[in-house]
């Protein structure tokens, strides 16, 4: 099992920056795809962004253009940068890990990300 965790999530103005980040164990970490999800009150879980082992990145319609997913391989560790946060951003944030399709996926326990003036 991949252990994820999340951590950055805090409370920020509309209109400001956060970056989240996703630590993870070293084992294989170029091999899987990695994705943020995130949930609020009374909504499902929806997908933020995700990035393959190839790179090849996809975002929720509602974040493209202000949010960015990257990898830092020599550091084993997922980011996402939020910029021009809006209060529809506020939510849990969960990193979230795949191996492959015949693999379950590994989830963090995620971080609270508040956007209020």
């Amino acid at each position: 099992q991949v252990q994820l965790v999340e951590s950055g999530g805090d409370l920020v103005q509309p209109g400001g920056s956060l970056r989240l980040s996703c630590t993870s164990s070293p084992t294989r970490f170029s091999f899987y795809t990695f994705a943020w999800y995130r949930q609020a009150p009374g909504n499902e879980r929806e997908l933020v962004a995700e990035i393959s082992a190839t790179g090849k990145t996809n975002y929720g319609d509602s974040v493209k253009g202000r949010f960015t997913i990257t990898k830092d391989n020599a550091e084993n560790t997922i980011h996402l940068q939020m910029n021009s946060v809006k209060p529809k951003d506020t939510a849990v944030y969960y990193c979230n890990a795949k191996l492959g399709p015949f693999h379950s996926a590994s989830w963090g326990q995620g971080t609270q990300v508040t956007v209020s003036s």
